[in-house]
């Protein structure tokens, strides 16, 4: 078994982590593994939408403590952990957290930098970082500014405080709550209805929804707009639209 468990239903695939002896800390190689899976599914035209899960009690607890505490200064510049990030944000499929347990530091990046998130109501959310004399390396201030704005990021992110899902839900972190024993099939439902959207129509909603965080409104329409430009040109808006008026189901074929 690996450090991380795939697995793919119809159109849509599971990453689960599996390093319990560490809970879940995204180590080099966990980053790595999970990161090239990621990729795979990216470049797979049957998967149509991503789950990233962890365990019952943790989904991720973040990096290994003791090997930051032995890292220097030259090494932290060079440590992968950097382009694990920008691999993530590079994924085009619309990726769906499955959060149950411990969502700290790392996890909790990596928690936010998916699309969506279900959480379990045993879910804890946090950036302790402050605690340990450093700061949120893997988007975690940028990304928490921009969900839930500055005053409560900064009160996160400068108190390490955890918050648990129904906050976390509250605040706009979480999409939905599910009970203790349900969050992952909740998850894979979600999953599951998006999966049945058109995919090249999801892929391309996915990159305009966030380039409303990346660039200023004007600009943002305009890309709105040549991607909306896109879709009209696919085989796909022209099987929805005469699935739509002649009342049946539509069958996307991503194209």
């Amino acid at each position: 078994m690996g450090l991380v468990e795939t697995s793919v239903d119809g159109h849509v695939a599971l990453c689960r982590l599996n390093r319990p002896e560490a809970r879940n800390a995204l180590s080099p190689e966990v980053m790595e593994e999970l990161a090239g899976s990621l990729a795979g599914f990216d470049a797979d035209d049957e998967v149509r939408c991503i789950v990233i899960a962890g365990s019952d009690e943790v989904f991720a607890a973040g990096a290994d403590i003791g090997a930051i505490a032995e890292r220097t200064f030259s090494e932290a510049l060079f440590h992968p952990a950097a382009a694990f990030w920008r691999r993530l944000a590079e994924c085009r499929t619309p990726m769906v957290a499955a959060v149950s347990g411990f969502a700290l530091g790392g996890g909790c990046e990596l928690a936010l930098s998916c699309d969506l998130i279900v959480a379990s109501e045993t879910a804890q959310f946090g950036q302790p970082e402050i605690n340990l004399g450093i700061i949120p390396g893997g988007g975690g201030t940028q990304r928490l500014a921009r969900v839930i704005g500055k005053q409560r990021a900064m009160e996160l992110v400068l108190t390490g405080r955890r918050i648990d899902a129904r906050e976390a839900e509250t605040l706009g972190i979480v999409n939905e709550v599910s009970p203790a024993g349900e969050w992952l099939r909740r998850a894979l439902e979600v999953a599951a209805r998006v999966a049945e959207r058109p995919p090249l129509a999801t892929k391309l909603a996915k990159q305009a929804v966030l380039a409303a965080e990346e660039t200023g409104l004007s600009a943002g329409l305009e890309q709105e707009r040549r991607l909306y430009e896109l879709t009209m040109a696919t085989e796909d808006r022209v099987e929805g639209t005469r699935a739509f008026l002649e009342k049946r189901k539509p069958d996307f074929k991503g194209r």
